[in-house]
């Protein structure tokens, strides 16, 4: 970024590509005011040198509509999107990917607020509108049926969300393959809400084989191998099945010390259930007759 302001100028388009690439990892890091400033300095940027509807110039607004959503300064993120959602229609009309794209972040700043009606509308019409567009087997289509399926999770209305969910397992497994990663989320997905429902068999069939086709395509020490090994102890706890629920929490725990530290926020989560798992284990104990 320094050598690139001083080569090239604080205008030029490949500088304000590094801020925006150093603010994104200030973001990553919880560093917001730091993310905040640089996306401001850019947005503003944009503005003057390109127009408040050039494409560039409303992905630096998104950029920082989510620095503030993230930091729960609601108004904030909900007024920029809003203005991204609005121009995009104008510029690009209803159905262009930009305002549908637009349209999803709007929704998830609802959601994060607990206004389901808000986003569900949204998200209802993204669906909508990207099934006429792109049709039923598109990634974009089946993307937004997941959003929408989070949002009745959040409501509590599990067996709708697990329909949609469903839907979008099969039409993955279908196009992609079962061993494909979106496939594989699909099927995570689909295991959190049996586990929301107390269905713990049909969430254990799920993650162990979203686990096992992991540990075989990604390999054992994956982030994403050790999140399903994760979940599937965290089903096995809420059987009762302490030993080996902390026989996978053991496992995942001592990996992620040994790969990322043991300050980092995944090894902190998994210290964390472990530790959850003990308690729970002594509290049963203590609790029968």
């Amino acid at each position: 970024m320094e050598t690139r302001k001083r080569l090239l100028g604080s205008d030029h388009p490949d500088t304000l590509t590094s801020m925006e690439n150093l603010a994104l990892t200030y973001q990553k890091q919880g560093r917001w005011s730091e993310a905040e400033g640089l996306e401001v300095i850019v947005m503003e940027t944009w503005k003057r040198v390109l127009g408040e509807e050039h494409p560039d110039t409303l992905g630096s607004i998104a950029n920082l509509s989510v620095t503030y959503r993230d930091q729960g300064q609601w108004k904030k993120a909900e007024e920029l999107q809003l203005g991204v959602v609005n121009i995009t229609k104008r510029v690009f009309g209803e159905e262009h990917p930009y305002r549908l794209f637009s349209i999803v972040n709007l929704a998830v700043i609802y959601q994060m607020q607990g206004q389901w009606k808000e986003a569900e509308g949204l998200e209802v019409m993204v669906m909508e509108m990207t099934k006429r567009v792109l049709g039923d087997e598109h990634p974009h289509m089946l993307t937004s049926i997941l959003n929408l399926a989070s949002t009745y999770q959040n409501q509590g209305w599990w067996k709708e969300a697990e329909n949609l969910q469903m839907r979008v397992m099969e039409m993955r497994k279908s196009v992609l393959g079962e061993d494909h990663p979106s496939t594989l989320t699909s099927m995570a997905h689909l295991s959190l809400t049996y586990c929301y429902q107390g269905q713990w068999k049909e969430a254990e069939e799920l993650q162990v084989m979203v686990m096992d086709t992991r540990k075989r395509v990604l390999s054992n020490e994956h982030p994403d191998t050790l999140r399903s090994i994760a979940s599937l102890a965290l089903t096995f706890g809420n059987q009762g099945r302490w030993k080996e629920a902390e026989k996978l929490e053991v496992m995942v725990m001592e990996t992620r010390m040994r790969l990322l530290g043991e300050e980092h926020p995944d090894t902190l989560a998994s210290v964390g259930n472990l530790a959850s798992t003990y308690l729970l284990r002594v509290r049963t104990s203590c609790e029968s007759p």
